[in-house]
């Protein structure tokens, strides 16, 4: 150590230095105008500001404290770790010389030019590049915000992970993904997001919610396209039932750049009153007004519509939807036609059964109920009185009715499923033991961090200095409600 001036009491065992202090360590180099050290306890600390150099940055704080034994600093008040690539903010920092450790204390913040990390708890490796962060955890970077009870970083993979009530925003695109385990790959501008993992499309009028088991996001900012595998269930509300739109199938494909949904693998859609099924299902949406435009529905299109006494059904080789306001208006089926329609009059009483085989047949429907039927190069049909018309002729071939499987509420999304079990976040193991050491300022050392800790179910770890910790326990594939 070397100072401008100095004292030493034998006594006690305690020494005091100012004017240009500087305490040199194998690893580190630290400066002050003043310096007090404990020859007993091995431990130095400052009141009037310090300053910490290594290998790779530089560290600044009102308030420090080195612990020779355990080779560790411990900083408060205005801390700041001033790297080339980052810079740290935190109201408390305990920094490890050897292992290149920094624990982060109360609300805290890391920022370079590509991501920027918020904590009130966590730790960060800087020589690794590689952090934990627990309470009240944030990521933001590319136009998005990662938000998780745990979140697991790697500088230099570009990759983050989150556990628990996890929340991702992309601002640019309107969306907001929802989940319990998700995985960020930054150079891929991949995010993928499992257990109750749920995407909203944020929309002027009515949002879309899509769920599946597992949900990828992909793509650059204007080009993102979500794809959910497994159970794809979507959901549009609506103040009524004729305005709400919600379907299933194996697997779906969003491309928000020009607007399409592919339902694929036994899709079934509910429009009002209408399910539709077929081979694959496309849904269209207008861009510029943000609502439903049109559907497509590819191979073995079938229409079906409850009546009060049997189903009104419509099938073909490809149907075609055209929406207004977020109601369907007008259909279209074509190649190998066939209509089964309950024909009613004004007072609603069942007038005939219309059983007719067309080329095409197109409907119009209102309040999302057919009011129409055109036919076109049909077949001679007929419009048979009930009482003449069989009941086993009343389903056509390839009938499925999945009323059932329907959603209604957003709720609806998750029928079926069981909640996950979000197991504790354990938090930070503590990389010392406790002991009665008193920190500048009055505090003993770790008590604060102690509680803290313990608090969420962790334990003390009992090394004798830092080890860095690995990728948490906690970061299994767990999302949210």
């Amino acid at each position: 150590m070397f100072s401008d001036y100095g004292e030493y009491n034998g006594d006690t065992s305690f020494a005091f230095a100012a004017g240009n202090v500087v305490l040199d360590e194998p690893q580190t180099n630290l400066t002050s105008d003043t310096l007090y050290f404990d020859r007993q306890k091995q431990e130095a600390y400052y009141r009037s500001g310090g300053t910490v150099r290594d290998s790779s940055s530089v560290l600044t704080s009102r308030v420090g404290r080195y612990f020779t034994n355990t080779k560790k600093y411990q900083f408060e008040s205005d801390v700041t770790i001033t790297n080339p690539k980052y810079t740290v903010h935190a109201p408390r920092i305990d920094f490890y010389t050897e292992s290149g450790l920094a624990y982060l204390y109360g609300a805290s913040s890391i920022e370079s030019e590509t991501s920027t990390i918020y904590c009130d708890r966590g730790y960060y490796n800087t020589r690794s590049n590689i952090g934990h962060f627990v309470k009240n955890s944030r990521v933001d970077y590319n136009n998005r915000i990662l938000y998780g009870d745990s979140i697991y970083f790697d500088r230099a993979q570009g990759f983050a992970s989150a556990t628990n009530h996890i929340k991702i925003i992309d601002s640019l695109n309107k969306t907001v993904v929802h989940g319990h385990y998700a995985e960020v790959f930054k150079a891929q501008d991949s995010v993928f997001i499992t257990n109750r993992a749920v995407a909203v499309s944020l929309q002027e009028q009515d949002s879309v919610y899509i769920h599946a088991d597992t949900l990828r996001i992909t793509g650059k900012p204007d080009q993102r396209v979500i794809k959910g595998f497994y159970e794809a269930r979507f959901f549009k509300p609506g103040a009524t039932i004729a305005e709400r739109t919600s379907g299933r199938c194996d697997s779906i494909v969003v491309t928000q750049k020009i607007g399409l949904t592919e339902m694929l693998g036994r899709p079934v859609l509910w429009s009002g009153e209408n399910q539709i099924t077929g081979d694959t299902i496309h849904l269209i949406q207008n861009l510029v007004r943000e609502d439903m435009d049109s559907l497509k529905v590819f191979d073995n299109a079938f229409l079906i519509q409850k009546d009060l006494e049997g189903y009104n059904q419509v099938k073909g080789a490809i149907l075609i939807g055209h929406f207004t306001e977020n109601k369907l208006d007008t259909i279209d089926i074509v190649k190998n036609s066939q209509v089964i329609f309950y024909s009613r009059n004004d007072q609603e009483a069942l007038v005939g059964i219309n059983h007719t085989v067309s080329s095409a047949i197109q409907l119009y429907l209102k309040d999302q109920k057919i009011n129409g039927i055109r036919f076109i190069n049909k077949v001679p049909g007929k419009v048979y009185p009930p009482s003449e018309f069989p009941e086993n002729a009343r389903i056509l071939p390839g009938f499925l009715w999945r009323g059932t499987e329907r959603l209604f509420y957003i709720e609806d999304l998750f029928a079926g499923k069981t909640f996950p079990e979000l197991r504790p976040i354990r938090g930070i193991p503590l990389p010392d033991p406790i002991d009665n050491s008193t920190v500048a300022g009055g505090q003993t050392e770790n008590s604060s961090a102690a509680s803290e800790f313990e608090t969420n179910g962790s334990e003390p770890s009992e090394s004798n200095g830092a080890k860095s910790p690995s990728k948490p326990s906690d970061q299994r594939l767990i999302p949210n409600p």
